[in-house]
């Protein structure tokens, strides 16, 4: 580039290795004691005066934006105060966390331990881990299980050792309990000569059943139920219960009223001589009407401590926000005085410098952990009972938040040496990934088909995905050989071909070439300054400045007084500079 400007300017023209090894390292490197300009080509620069002036204040303006939070305090004498919100954002984000994962705990556990029990409790000779085997195969089996559902739901009371309650009907025509079976319209089917005729259109028939009403309408109502067997798709039985969860006391908290919607489904629609039978239980969560605990009182400290998160969250999500505008601003600006002043266009490299993304990785985690916020105040108030839609904001926000802490480590160089490898290896990572999907979708498409009838790892696509994914990694290997069944000898000779050459394929080859991507980019990171580095024009420009932040240059140009809320800065001008000098 060409340097245009009197003899007493070109001190601008010198450079240093240091300042370099600084460019090379980390951006944030601008703002350190070490003065040089730029490797290559030489700093663009106007003549003396005005112009020189006003270049040497846009100089100092982009050295002072890509700054570490101690050269700005050095520089401007400004405390880090977003430094220090980010810090203790993290605090009271992970404690915040912790206080909802440990009540979230109780209530997944009371549900769980409740499903097991209407399991125990309604389910004829049901036994702890075999939900997938449990069936019946006889008609008179598959009469005696609903009929013991039925029987054990109208003596609950008298049966269980829990504090069960019945949800009666909202209508008066509407029963507690329903008894229901879906058939074909029309279905006959005759194996012997191989014809059927059958209507597909489904037709739902039910009976409803009610606790403690006489005993000839309860005891003889359901029980002539007759099943529709040639053409039956499924009986599914439906009731409420309601329960309160007192466990919550243990952490100060209000017990919750549960109501919880069973379905018991007895699956015929395969028609193989197994009906499968599966119990279903979804919970909902309610406030308690007028509850009372002895010794207790109102305790809003959760209320607060959710209410301060909220605060700090937006406090955060305002000075990021701001920052991304400040950095746009500056950005225009510096594309408006190359092409005025030197009739260039700024690449999109050096334009993207000015976007910093651990802020919009910061602002993201703001408006989650807001959200997620509210959302649990409204659990604890017993509002709402988001409890899975709270975790996953809340969970993902925490992520965001400690993954943002490594901004912070960028500063120092022994330190970036993670954000950097992974910046420089990330392109090639990603296109050799997109390579790599192919080859994997291919071979995930061929096992389903093939190998899914015989093998039970293999039966959907995503189960397929998973036991690959688990093969790459070592994981399983001989029972993934093991379990495939060995009755057609052609499918068994494809299976071991598959796995094999997809074992070999992706260990040996495709992992080895990522893992050399990766190490690629950290050797070329590491040995960086002892190489001839490419310059861009930003860094160039800046270099060109050599004045520290203890220089006490960048205290020339203030910004007004504003508060938290402004999105900007406004600044004053080098002639305001200059009798402040």
């Amino acid at each position: 580039m060409a340097t245009i400007g009197d003899k007493h300017c070109d001190h601008h023209d010198r450079s240093t290795d240091s300042e370099k090894d600084r460019l090379l390292t980390s951006v944030a490197g601008y703002g350190t004691n070490n003065l040089s300009g730029s490797a290559g080509d030489p700093p663009v620069t106007l003549g003396c005066g005005s112009s020189q002036e006003e270049e040497e204040a846009l100089r100092r303006k982009l050295k002072y934006f890509f700054m570490s939070p101690c050269d700005k305090y050095h520089a401007k004498g400004r405390k880090p105060f977003k430094l220090v919100l980010q810090f203790l954002k993290i605090v009271i984000v992970t404690v915040q966390l912790v206080l909802f994962g440990l009540s979230n705990q109780m209530v997944v556990m009371f549900k769980e331990e409740n499903t097991v029990s209407f399991k125990h409790l309604f389910l004829k000779d049901y036994s702890d881990g075999g939900d997938d085997t449990y069936a019946v195969y006889t008609q008179g089996d598959l009469y005696e299980s609903i009929f013991y559902t039925v029987d054990q739901y109208l003596a609950l009371s008298d049966s269980t050792v829990g504090r069960y309650a019945y949800v009666w009907g909202q209508k008066a025509n509407e029963s507690a309990l329903y008894l229901c079976q879906q058939y074909y319209k029309k279905g006959h089917i005759d194996p012997a000569n191989d014809t059927f005729n059958i209507d597909p259109t489904v037709v739902t028939s039910c009976v409803g059943v009610n606790p403690l009403a006489s005993p000839n309408e309860f005891r003889g109502g359901y029980k002539n139920f007759t099943l529709k067997f040639h053409k039956l798709i499924n009986v599914t039985i439906e009731f409420k219960l309601k329960a309160i969860n007192i466990q919550t006391i243990i952490n100060n908290e209000i017990p919750d009223c549960y109501t919880f919607t069973i379905t018991v489904l007895f699956d015929n629609k395969a028609h193989s001589g197994r009906v499968k039978i599966s119990l279903i239980n979804q919970a909902s969560i309610k406030e308690c009407k007028d509850p009372s605990v002895s010794g207790h009182a109102e305790n809003y400290s959760r209320l607060a401590f959710d209410v301060f998160v909220v605060i700090v969250c937006v406090l955060s999500l305002v000075l990021c926000g701001r920052s991304i505008v400040r950095g746009l601003m500056l950005q225009y600006e510096f594309v408006q005085y190359f092409q005025v002043h030197f009739g260039r266009t700024i690449s999109w490299t050096d334009r993207m410098e000015f976007v910093n993304g651990w802020y919009i990785l910061l602002v993201i985690s703001d408006v989650l952990t807001i959200t997620g916020s509210f959302i649990k105040m409204g659990i604890e108030s017993k509002h709402l009972a988001s409890y899975d839609e709270c975790s996953i904001l809340l969970g993902t926000s925490t992520l965001l938040v400690w993954v943002g802490v490594i901004r912070y480590l960028s500063f120092f160089q022994k330190y970036n040496i993670l954000i950097v490898t992974l910046r420089a290896a990330f392109p090639n990572v990603i296109r050799f990934c997109c390579c790599v999907a192919f080859i994997y979708l291919g071979y995930c498409f061929c096992g389903w088909i093939v190998l899914g009838p015989y093998h039970v790892k293999f039966r959907s696509l995503s189960m397929v995905s998973e036991c690959l994914f688990s093969l790459i990694n070592g994981d399983d290997m001989f029972v993934t050989f093991s379990e495939m069944q060995q009755n057609n000898f052609l499918v068994w000779l494809f299976s071991q071909v598959y796995l094999y050459t997809f074992i070999s394929l992706f260990i040996y080859m495709v992992l080895s070439l990522f893992i050399a991507l990766i190490t690629g980019a950290y050797e070329t990171i590491k040995h960086q300054t002892m190489e001839s580095m490419h310059i861009t024009e930003l860094h160039s420009f800046i270099a060109s400045c050599k004045d520290t932040p203890n220089s006490g240059k960048f205290r020339g140009i203030e910004t007004s007084a504003c508060s938290i809320f402004c999105c900007c800065d406004r600044t004053t001008t080098y002639e305001d500079a200059l009798l402040i000098n």
